[in-house]
């Protein structure tokens, strides 16, 4: 059933919950913006296409590097709210064992440090939309930003328990979308514009 009215009152749970709590609160606002980026990453994933950023020898397939961070909000999304199906080996201490791994981290540093080695430093603020491609990007950087905020927010409530490895991630990857707005603009020869404060 896509249904089931018992949110009619305002109320929802999450899987590893018996309680039903408000659909206002912070831990339901943390997996809700968590819903929307993974949402808008699948956007992202779906306007590029084959877009292949290349790095001399080593090519990557922007596709690729998207849908990787799709599955790791999933995980993120079960180490919140439990996960849907148990590991293997069926342990009950489910959502112990749901967190993003470091290698991931290290992953996501790498894509990065390659980036940062084609482009020019930052040393200001870029206006979004050079491209679609890129503006899209660039939007799900500020709601990856939203989404880091609100967990935290949640956790500090005590509303959530969450690994150190995934907020590491999710602090990461609004570095990473970032750095992905900007080299799709560089692929592309779009020069990025500054703001001129007049």
């Amino acid at each position: 059933m896509l249904y089931t009215r018992k949110g009619d009152d305002g109320t929802t749970k999450t899987i590893a919950s018996k309680e039903r709590f408000s659909k206002s609160s912070s831990i339901a606002e943390a997996l809700g913006v968590l819903d929307e980026l993974n949402s808008l990453i699948g956007l992202c994933k779906a306007k590029a296409g084959d877009f292949l950023l290349s790095f001399g020898e080593k090519k990557l397939l922007l596709e690729e590097i998207l849908h990787e961070i799709q599955e790791k909000l999933f995980i993120i999304q079960a180490e919140i709210a439990g996960p849907l199906f148990p590991p293997v080996g069926g342990s009950s201490e489910t959502s112990s064992l749901m967190n993003v791994p470091e290698e991931k981290i290290k992953e996501i540093e790498k894509i990065i440090d390659l980036i940062e080695k084609e482009i020019s430093p930052v040393k200001s603020f870029f206006i979004p939309g050079e491209n679609k491609l890129s503006a899209i990007i660039d939007l799900a950087r500020t709601v990856a930003r939203r989404a880091e905020r609100e967990v935290i927010g949640a956790r500090d409530e005590n509303m959530i328990k969450i690994s150190s490895s995934s907020l590491s991630y999710l602090n990461r990857l609004s570095s990473l979308l970032y750095a992905l707005a900007r080299i799709v603009n560089h692929e592309k020869g779009r020069t990025e514009k500054i703001p001129n404060y007049k």
